[in-house]
């Protein structure tokens, strides 16, 4: 069986959203198909019709993740420390033709978040990243052409 490295709250978060489908959303969904199914015809319902394709995606949703949780293996990078990138650090990166800095947190992939500056271990930034050290400079393909970053710094919080 394949595991998936996460974060404690990345486990949290996966919980909490399973919880929330099968507790609220599916009774939910289930009322409002009841409701447009006493409207009468069906097939030019459109009430019936959006709240059967929420409920598939409800349903599709609950699926993946009741597969996906019972396989995740957490990492606590708590007890972490030092300079080398690993799982679960804050890195800060530099762009060295551009000289932007951002922070990313290298996550599992069913917690990558890039608006949260959360990357996926599995991307090829994290890939690039993992076992170097601060002052690295590492090489990023990207659509555009190679990236050149600069580890600046490594947190584990």
């Amino acid at each position: 069986m394949q595991k998936f490295p996460m974060t404690a709250e990345g486990l949290a978060r996966l919980t909490e959203e399973l919880r929330e489908l099968k507790v609220e959303e599916r009774p939910a969904v289930i009322r409002a198909i009841a409701e447009a199914r006493a409207h009468g015809d069906l097939s030019e319902n459109a009430e019936y019709h959006a709240a059967r394709e929420r409920q598939s995606f409800i349903e599709g949703r609950i699926a993946e993740l009741e597969s996906v949780i019972p396989s995740v293996e957490v990492i606590d990078s708590t007890s972490f420390s030092g300079n080398k990138v690993l799982f679960g650090a804050h890195v800060t990166v530099v762009d060295e033709e551009t000289e932007q800095e951002k922070t990313y947190r290298i996550v599992g992939q069913y917690e990558a978040d890039m608006k949260n500056g959360s990357i996926s271990n599995s991307s090829p930034l994290a890939k690039a990243l993992i076992g170097k050290k601060v002052g690295d400079s590492v090489e990023v393909p990207a659509p555009g052409g190679a990236k050149v970053y600069e580890i600046a710094g490594v947190r584990f919080v």
